[in-house]
């Protein structure tokens, strides 16, 4: 039995970004949610809750959606050339709605404590100032969220590189420890956002103070994915052509035109756009059909196969006024009619280039003559 292996869909790749990030705001955050909760919070802990819930949930939906599960890594991605803006768009819908339902199942279970309401509790927010406890003025809570999604989506982008094929089998692991380690440095900060999906999925949840900060957590990491995804291919190169409608091309556009392995166009000189993809000749091997050096273009009525440059003509009569050809090396023509252009007629003395032919000393200048 053969095993095929078919493209996933669009709903498919949209389920599974829903369930990728609804897996990292519950698992994640609820880890920092319900151990601050009963007194057991833990900054390791909830970092390496944040790095193996995208390790286990990448594994698990990698090879359908690519396992964003973050709006900064998608828009990355599409700046990079990866994807296009139009998927970018619907996983970065799929990612929120993911995240509003993880963040919706914490708040429903801290339901089940006795005194919690409604908007009373942070649940996992991300805050800046007082709200944060650490009191992070505004503009540095804007750079480290920054910078730490800039780091993030570069780390995606280069151990999912084509090219890093020492790496990519591992590329969930790096990522999973890239996101562990942002965390253990900036909880104290600001509670560690890089993913407005995140941030989004728990703000509605945690009161007005929350939602009226949530922009800065929004701000700084598009603005880091998107630096990432612009820079990364300009300083490390691409790994490949750029995806129609990505980069800084917004719509559709034009697919990139197809390449040589030496990089040259496919299109012939001299072909016109849309036509069938042609290659040049080989030595010997015309391409069929192909106009040689010296025919007409072909009229409207069926023409006979080309003839390729310097063979001699065969079984069609030659005017004496059409063109010649060169011949090829050591190849001798087969009658006067289809004698070379600059070779000797059979039994006349070699004529030297630039001398002038017998009878014609007299023009001054060398004449070239058809064979009668």
């Amino acid at each position: 039995m053969t095993d095929t292996h078919e493209e996933p869909t669009l709903g498919q790749k949209v389920a599974a970004e829903i369930i990728g990030t609804f897996g990292l705001v519950f698992f994640a955050v609820g880890s920092a949610v319900f151990s601050q909760t009963l007194g057991q919070d833990s900054y390791v802990g909830v970092a390496l809750a944040f790095g193996l819930s995208i390790i286990a949930f990448g594994y698990a939906f990698g090879r359908v959606s690519g396992a964003h599960f973050n709006p900064a890594v998608s828009i990355g991605a599409a700046m990079g050339g990866r994807i296009s803006w139009s998927t970018a768009g619907i996983y970065s819908l799929a990612q929120i709605v993911g995240g509003l339902l993880g963040g919706g199942l914490i708040c429903l279970i801290m339901f089940g404590f006795d005194g919690y309401s409604f908007g009373d509790f942070p649940l996992g927010a991300n805050a800046f100032g007082d709200a944060s406890g650490s009191g992070i003025a505004m503009w540095a809570a804007l750079l480290v969220e920054f910078i730490a999604t800039l780091a993030f989506v570069w780390v995606i982008l280069g151990v999912t590189d084509e090219r890093a094929k020492a790496t990519t089998t591992h590329a969930v692991l790096a990522i999973g420890f890239a996101l562990t380690l942002i965390h253990l440095a900036l909880i104290g900060l600001t509670g560690t956002s890089v993913n407005p999906a995140r941030s989004i999925g728990v703000a509605f949840f945690s009161g007005e103070d929350a939602i009226i900060q949530l922009w800065v957590f929004i701000l700084a990491p598009v603005l880091g994915g998107i630096v990432a995804g612009l820079t990364y291919p300009l300083l490390f190169g691409r790994d490949g052509e750029p995806v129609a409608g990505s980069g800084l091309t917004f719509g559709g556009g034009p697919k990139a035109p197809q390449q040589f392995a030496g990089g040259y166009p496919a299109q012939q000189w001299g072909g016109q756009p849309g036509q069938q993809q042609q290659y040049w000749n080989q030595p010997g091997q015309p391409h069929p059909g192909a106009q040689q050096w010296g025919q007409q273009p072909p009229a409207a009525a069926p023409q006979p196969p080309a003839q390729q440059w310097g063979a001699p003509e065969q079984a069609q009569p030659q005017a004496p006024e059409q063109q010649q050809y060169w011949s090829q090396p050591g190849q001798q023509p087969a009658a006067p009619e289809q004698q070379a252009w600059g070779q000797p007629a059979p039994g006349a003395a070699p004529q030297q280039w630039g001398q002038p032919a017998a009878g014609d000393e007299d023009e001054g200048h060398t004449q070239i003559r058809r064979n009668d």
